[in-house]
Formats: structure tokens, C-alpha cells, sequence
């Protein structure tokens, strides 16, 4: 509760926590109610302005937008969500013996960080589509994994620096054990540095699906999807500019809100701040 109340202080975050919040609580009704069925399309009702039955009113099929929007909350959290978790696994599975262990061990993980890191995420995306096909759990695992790889680039450095302190150094003549030194001192001081990354690889997620999605390499044409939306709506964006201005303003917030929260919380794990704080306010 501290560290959300110290979250929610700043204009940024308390932004961040309210997107989150509305696109939490809509995928959540989703499941259980929505204001019409998303894939349900009409010739009779192509193309209608907002109104009453329709909030947004409808796309080219006769599909109401509001509840593809609504839907699509669903995929672009649930993609987010997986690859934060699997890029969290893959990131500390390759900084810590990358960046903790003998010299070998270390050389051949750097090597192995540089080649993935060179591989074009949207291209293994692409390629694990190709031959598994298109869906949303083949978009979070190539997701997962270029985001984990470069989680695991930057952690690695920085583990390596702050094994090198003299608070560490001084943890292992008192006898403390690896595992303790690792929990107590090295975690928290990488912490930071890792939410920044976690929560940018989150929000790249969410464009990245979308973008995926757009080319028709991500979510399947049957799933509400916000880059779905866009790609059977862009032809007509002179005409009819309304319906892509909803399904890109919900990509633009939930992006805009990862990138705020990770600077937020970034600020509220801060293991130096108070200090920082404290040195402030002295004469």
C-alpha cells in the first residue's frame, strides 16, 4: 500500500493506475456481458453513427464497435500480461548466471544475448506463425521471448556492477550466504532497473500485437482485436474516420499508460530515494 500510495502521488502514475483500472474492469465484464455480441454483423445496419442501441456505432460489417472494443481489451491485456511473465522467466534466467557466474558461463550467455537480441522480433513472430500458425498464444512466446532476451541483456550488466560494491563485498566478508546476498542486496538494488524494462516490454507488447494483428499475423479474424479493427477499418478512414480513432486511442492509452506506471513505480521501489529525499531538505 505504501509504494501504490507513492505510485498514485504523481500526476503520471495515478493516470497509469486509472487506464489500467478501465481496461481491467472491461475485460473483466467482457466475459460476462456485453452490449452486443462483437461478431455479429448486419447489412442493415452498415456503417451507423452512434446512438443509443450502438455507443459507437458500427464498422462495415454492421458489427458494433463498442463491444469489439471492449472485447479487444482482452487480447491486449492478455498478451501484455503473458509476455511481462514469460520475459520476467527468461530475463532472470539469463542475468543471473550471465551476470553472477564464472567467466565461461558468463561468455557464453553475452554471446548468446547478442545473437537473439540481432533477431527481428516482429520476423519471429512472423516465423513462428508461419509454421504454427496465427494466434495469440504464438504472438505472446515470440513476444516473450525478444523481450526476455533484452530484459536479460540490461539486468546482466547491471548485476554485474552492483556485484562489485562495496556494501556486497562487505555482505560476503560478514559470511552471508550467495543466496542471501542475492535476495537481500542484489534483487533490490536491480529492481528499478528491471520494472523500466518489464513494464516497457509490456507496453511494446500491446503495439506489437497490434502491429502483428494489423498484418494479419497475430489474433485471428474471429477475435475482437484493436489491430484487427484497425486493418478492416483503414480503407475507409477518410470517410469513416470515427472507427479507427476508438480502437487507436485504446492502443495509444494503454502503451502511454505502461510506459508512465514503469517510470512511476520505478520512482516508488527506488531503494536510494529516501536518502535522496532526506539530502533535500537538510540545510
Amino acid at each position: 500500500m505504501r509504494i501504490l500510495r507513492r505510485v498514485m502521488g504523481t500526476p503520471s502514475g495515478c493516470f497509469a493506475v486509472c487506464v489500467f483500472a478501465l481496461v481491467a474492469g472491461a475485460a473483466l465484464v467482457s466475459f460476462v456481458w456485453l452490449p452486443q455480441d462483437p461478431n455479429a454483423a448486419s447489412a442493415s445496419r452498415l456503417w451507423l453513427p452512434p446512438h443509443g442501441e450502438h455507443w459507437l456505432g458500427t464498422d462495415g460489417s454492421g458489427r458494433d464497435i463498442a463491444s469489439r472494443l471492449i472485447a479487444g481489451s482482452r487480447v491486449s491485456l492478455g498478451v501484455a500480461l503473458g509476455t511481462g511473465l514469460l520475459a520476467s522467466i527468461i530475463g532472470f534466467a539469463l542475468a543471473l548466471p550471465g551476470g553472477l557466474g564464472n567467466r565461461p558461463v558468463r561468455e557464453v550467455v553475452a554471446v548468446s544475448i547478442d545473437v537473439l537480441v540481432a533477431f527481428p522480433t516482429i520476423l519471429l513472430a512472423i516465423m513462428l506463425t508461419a509454421v504454427f500458425g496465427s494466434g495469440i498464444p504464438i504472438v505472446i512466446i515470440s513476444l516473450g521471448v525478444a523481450f526476455g532476451v533484452s530484459i536479460g541483456r540490461v539486468l546482466r550488466a547491471e548485476l554485474r556492477q552492483v556485484a562489485e560494491a562495496d556494501f556486497v563485498l562487505a555482505a560476503r566478508v560478514a559470511g552471508l550466504s550467495k543466496s542471501r546476498i542475492l535476495i537481500r542486496h542484489l534483487i533490490p538494488s536491480v529492481r528499478p532497473v528491471f520494472v523500466v524494462q518489464l513494464t516497457l516490454s509490456m507496453g511494446t507488447a500491446v503495439l506489437a500485437e497490434a502491429s502483428l494483428s494489423y498484418l494479419g499475423f497475430g489474433a485471428p479474424k474471429a477475435v475482437p482485436s484493436w489491430g484487427v479493427m484497425l486493418s478492416e477499418t483503414q480503407r475507409y478512414i477518410s470517410i469513416y474516420p470515427e472507427t479507427v480513432l476508438w480502437p487507436g486511442l485504446a492502443i495509444t492509452l494503454l502503451v502511454l499508460a505502461f510506459f508512465l506506471f514503469g517510470d512511476a513505480l520505478r520512482d516508488a521501489l527506488d531503494v536510494r530515494a529516501p536518502a535522496d529525499e532526506t539530502a533535500e531538505v537538510m540545510p
